[in-house]
């Protein structure tokens, strides 16, 4: 081929090529840039590109880790914004603690969840989570 470019999307994607090329006892020759892997000095040419795309890898990395912790000491945090703030959690919370004359629960959380969901917007299951209890399963599952 002609120019190295051609051949594959990354660099990641043409070291992949190239060790299936050379499992397969194929040579590649790239006419442009004077590689031959069928040579010691072409092989040579791959195995620096290799180092370079692992090297690229690794900033990579180490730039997210980078990124993500000085989001998280300005206070950032990743992830989904939470469905309920906390004195909507606190509500739930309250409805759920509070019991009746025989020490029953006076809300099931059934009830807790129709009133929360549909006050805030939440599906069922969201206010189960929040108030950290099995979400019951339905007959026949």
């Amino acid at each position: 081929m002609t120019k190295l470019d051609r051949l594959g999307r990354s660099l990641e994607h043409l070291i992949e090529l190239a060790n299936v090329l050379q499992r397969e006892r194929i040579a590649l020759v790239v006419l442009d840039q004077g590689i031959d892997t069928s040579t010691a000095v072409g092989r040579m040419s791959f195995q620096i590109l290799e180092a370079i795309a692992e090297f690229e890898h690794s900033l990579m990395g180490e730039r997210t880790r980078d990124g993500l912790a000085a989001a998280r000491a300005r206070g950032r945090t990743g992830g989904r914004k939470a469905k309920l703030g906390a004195r909507q959690v606190r509500l739930a919370r309250e409805m759920y603690d509070q019991v009746d004359y025989q020490g029953r629960n006076r809300y099931t959380v059934a009830e807790i969840a129709a009133e929360i969901a549909a006050e805030f917007g939440v599906n069922r299951p969201t206010i189960y989570r929040y108030l950290d209890v099995d979400t019951p399963v339905p007959a026949g599952r």
